[in-house]
């Protein structure tokens, strides 16, 4: 029986991977802002990333270190730098003061293009702190992640329930499924590739054009879509009228407009893991269509 280490626990990524942990029967130590319900074989450790006793608490033990915590939203860039970068570092600390060898890093696409936004700039910072280090590291750079319990996509879901699907300038993206990632993270967690820099998807090659991404979205809701590609501009006068309207709970900020704006977020095929260790097992589309139901059920639609 193996004991992990998680941060990020709390979230959509990490909640999916402590279910596939429990099942595969580890235990976990988890960090968590806040109170949560007892769960066997999970020992919820009070703290954040910025409260080195509590991070240190959390690696005591621990055979492998997951972070998957992060920052996707901040105010600036002092906000991206200490949820990311200064964050990734304080976990790294907290890893070595308690010996604790094996550290998987899930990191971003956007760590490619630091340049872009704020959020790629500090997700590259992050990822220099874990290359730095002496761990026995592995660093994960997912696409954008869909699936059931995911909140960053359902204005899209809603929004192809009316036959509409607003994008940014043509381009490419790949996706991966939640199950799918947590997947790779557990394994990771117990098998060493060494030390790289993994990226993943669901296999498609060359990804997804928005365009064919809106129309899969749409016929997991049901709906023939009109895929809309929008100005840059148009969708930073967007990001502004978010802001007004959700204030910090936005979703099109003006920092992701830069990122969106990008045309090729697609993985680089070379990097993907050795299949014998992982490939992934949900295709998009019945994907798409499990997020939709999780959607409907929970009334979301």
């Amino acid at each position: 029986m193996t004991t992990l280490a998680l941060t990020g626990g709390t979230g959509f990524v990490g909640g999916r991977l402590i279910g596939l942990a429990l099942a595969a029967g580890h235990r976990i130590r988890a960090l968590t802002r806040r109170p949560q319900n007892a769960r066997e074989g999970v020992t919820w450790v009070p703290g954040s990333l910025s409260t080195p006793d509590a991070l240190e608490e959390l690696a005591t033990g621990a055979d492998a270190l997951i972070h998957v915590a992060g920052v996707v939203n901040a105010r600036d860039r002092d906000g991206f730098m200490r949820g990311n970068a200064a964050g990734t570092q304080a976990m790294l600390d907290a890893a070595a003061r308690a010996e604790v060898a094996r550290f998987v890093h899930v990191s971003s696409l956007a760590a490619r293009e630091p340049g872009l936004s704020d959020y790629g700039w500090s997700k590259a910072g992050a990822e220099r702190a874990v290359t730095d280090s002496d761990r026995a590291w592995t660093i994960v750079r997912p696409p954008a992640i869909y699936g059931p319990g995911d909140m960053e996509m359902r204005d899209i879901f809603r929004l192809a329930r009316y036959g509409l699907a607003l994008l940014p300038p043509p381009g490419r993206m790949s996706l991966i499924e939640v199950g799918d990632l947590a997947r790779l993270l557990l394994t990771l967690a117990t098998h060493d590739p060494g030390r790289v820099i993994l990226e993943v998807d669901d296999g498609a090659e060359r990804g997804w054009t928005h365009g064919d991404f809106a129309r899969a979205v749409g016929d997991a809701v049901g709906r023939r879509v009109l895929p809309l590609p929008l100005p840059r501009a148009i969708l930073s006068l967007a990001s502004r009228g978010d802001a007004l309207l959700r204030g910090e709970k936005a979703k099109l900020t003006s920092d992701r407009v830069s990122y969106f704006c990008h045309p090729d977020w697609c993985i680089d095929p070379e990097k993907r893991p050795d299949p014998t260790l992982w490939r992934p097992e949900v295709p998009t589309p019945e994907g798409l269509a499990r997020t939709a139901a999780w959607y409907r059920a929970q009334g979301l639609l």
